[in-house]
């Protein structure tokens, strides 16, 4: 059965190899600290499940002292020469976008049909984390494509990889470790915290009032705190299960899936979205720091609005 280990075994295995070649980058002035970084990386996803909790805490406070004192670097990468840059686009055309249309497609694919498979009784593909198994799937079936279209080899592709890595940099850490954080504000008791002092300020009787509370909370809160995943946990324990679902009665699918989005809109607008918001700003070289936030910004907006109207329609 496929499973979320090996997802997190492929990843630790690209991790180990670009540790691997940060630590040989001679041209890089930080390659032992950058090689360090990307190695402790690999070892929580190769090693995870057999580390007791306090050797992931240190390993943890580790990555963010190495990062937080300038140790992460990029080294010196040479760029493919601009003619055969575009000898490669003329030769393969549209077909560049095949390995990028695969990994939708075959994540769906996975997700809602391969999943159903079985093997004597046993699931092909884990029930559990259905979604981001198929979503590994597809990236390596997609990978294995890519090469074959463009005939590259699998050094080029690692050394791609591990360009765009280090360009995002410790940026790249933030979805895990702000999902993180959304557990232990839940295990902290915030969203009971929230759910109080919510009750004592708003008419939460109200069918409406509760879930417009529902819906700006999620998109306020993931704003603060840069990931709808980390926002979640916190309004659906405070906001959505025991006001929405237990006193009126909201169904729960719809609900959960409409307040992440809401908590999506929010990542549209906020800075401390960093990954998806800050990164390519730098990435794209642009002169606004603010240029990404101020596009989205009219996505983000009537997003919100169509979501709260589906959220009255749907729960």
């Amino acid at each position: 059965m496929i499973g979320l280990a090996h997802v997190y075994t492929l990843a630790g295995i690209f991790l180990a190899a670009v540790a691997l070649l940060s630590f040989g980058d001679r041209s890089n002035p930080r390659r032992f600290s950058s090689g360090l970084f990307w190695g402790l990386l690999a070892t929580g996803f190769l090693a995870g499940d057999s580390l007791p909790a306090e050797a992931l805490g240190a390993m943890v406070i580790l990555l963010a002292l190495v990062a937080g004192c300038g140790g992460l670097r990029a080294g010196q990468h040479v760029p493919v020469a601009q003619p055969l840059l575009r000898e490669r686009a003329k030769r393969l055309g549209h077909l560049l976008l095949v390995p990028v249309l695969l990994v939708s497609l075959l994540t769906l694919a996975v997700a809602l049909g391969v999943s159903r498979l079985q093997i004597s009784g046993t699931p092909l593909v884990s029930p559990v984390q259905t979604t981001v198994v198929a979503l590994g799937i597809a990236c390596t079936i997609s990978l294995l494509v890519a090469l074959r279209i463009t005939r590259a080899s699998p050094r080029e592709a690692l050394e791609g990889g591990r360009h765009l890595l280090e360009a995002i940099g410790w940026a790249a850490l933030l979805p895990l470790l702000l999902a993180v954080l959304g557990s232990v504000f839940a295990r902290a008791g915030i969203g009971e915290l929230l759910s109080s002092a919510l009750t004592a300020s708003l008419p939460l009787e109200n069918h409406a009032v509760a879930l417009t509370a529902y819906a700006f909370g999620m998109t306020l809160l993931t704003m603060v705190m840069g990931n709808a995943f980390a926002a979640f946990p916190v309004i659906a324990i405070g906001l959505g299960l025991p006001v929405l679902v237990t006193q009126h009665h909201a169904d729960a699918a719809p609900l959960a899936a409409l307040g992440m989005l809401a908590g999506y809109c929010g990542t549209l607008l906020t800075p401390m979205a960093a990954n998806f918001n800050v990164v390519p700003v730098a990435l794209l070289g642009l002169r606004d720091q603010h240029a990404v936030l101020k596009a989205q910004a009219f996505t983000a907006l009537p997003l919100f609005v169509c979501n709260l109207v589906l959220l009255f329609l749907l729960t």
